[in-house]
């Protein structure tokens, strides 16, 4: 049978889906009714949608057993990450800070390095420092700011040889995540302020409206 033949032949990979900073445990149901991949349960008390790892066990159960568990960190102590595994069980670490790879590989779990994008060059030398990463999760830079800068940035810095290991952030929602895919087809898209009704509380009219966007980029539409 000639490889165009095969029953694989056209499809495409299907982009996954991370809805991130959940707060509540009726958004992670409706959030893994739709089909999502993974949550996202924010660890750095700073941010808006933190939660402590209390708050984030009965979250992290809320989800289907078909839905991945991030925790996402920024520079914690070995500590504090081990003390949070103990508490909440989490599938994927994801590292917002100035974490070493070592530091990052050192917890028996998948994890994925956020980077913020600024330029070409220095973007380049980021993915080939952590390139023993999962993953990456790629958001706008912004001074001062570990990640969810609601913004977005220039999708075609990121060189082409990296994208199908790339988790597209920065500014996503329902009205633009069409295009992004379509321009970049990442591994996967993150978003947590873009499906919002306020600060931590998602929306679930923009939940689907995001999932099915995606969709639509995924069938070439």
């Amino acid at each position: 049978m000639s490889p165009e033949n095969t029953p694989h032949a056209g499809l495409h990979p299907r982009t996954r889906i991370k809805y991130c900073g959940m707060t509540r445990q009726s958004d992670v149901e409706f959030a893994d009714r739709l089909g999502v991949d993974a949550i996202g349960l924010v660890f750095y008390p700073p941010s808006p949608r933190a939660v402590t790892p209390e708050q984030a066990a009965p979250l992290a159960k809320a989800a289907g057993v078909f839905c991945s568990r991030v925790g996402l960190f920024v520079n914690p102590s070995e500590a504090e990450v081990r003390e949070t595994l103990g508490l909440v069980s989490l599938d994927v670490l994801q590292f917002h800070g100035d974490e070493s790879p070592d530091f990052c590989a050192s917890f028996d779990r998948p994890w994925i390095k956020a980077l913020r994008v600024r330029d070409s060059e220095s973007l380049a030398q980021a993915l080939d420092q952590y390139q023993g990463a999962d993953g990456w999760i790629l958001d706008a830079y912004k001074a001062g700011v570990p990640g969810g800068t609601g913004e977005t940035f220039q999708w075609t810095l990121i060189p082409e040889r990296w994208r199908r290991r790339i988790v597209l952030a920065g500014g996503l929602t329902p009205a633009n995540v069409n295009e992004a895919v379509c321009a970049i087809r990442p591994q996967g898209v993150d978003v947590s302020g873009g499906i919002e009704a306020g600060k931590g509380l998602k929306s679930p009219d923009k939940m689907t409206e995001f999932m099915r966007q995606v969709t639509l980029a995924d069938a070439g539409r």
